[in-house]
């Protein structure tokens, strides 16, 4: 089994938070649209979390600290 490496995996959701970030619309109007876009803040809100995230191996889990807004 290959080795997994964390930061890879975190810097692929940084990329996957830019991606949405520049995401064109579809030609699409009324509550599609809607839907798409709160669909696509949705994406880059949980890939910017984990792109952000702190990461450590504690008794053999990947830990991850995701800082959030106003959290201590």
């Amino acid at each position: 089994m290959a080795q997994f490496d964390v930061e890879a995996m975190i810097r692929r959701f940084a990329e996957r938070a830019q991606a949405v970030r520049e995401r064109p619309l579809p030609p699409v109007a009324g509550a599609e649209r809607q839907k798409f876009m709160a669909q696509a803040q949705t994406d880059y809100t949980d890939y910017s979390l984990i792109a952000n995230a702190a990461w450590a191996v504690e008794d053999g889990h990947l830990v991850l600290r995701i800082p959030l807004a106003g959290g201590g």
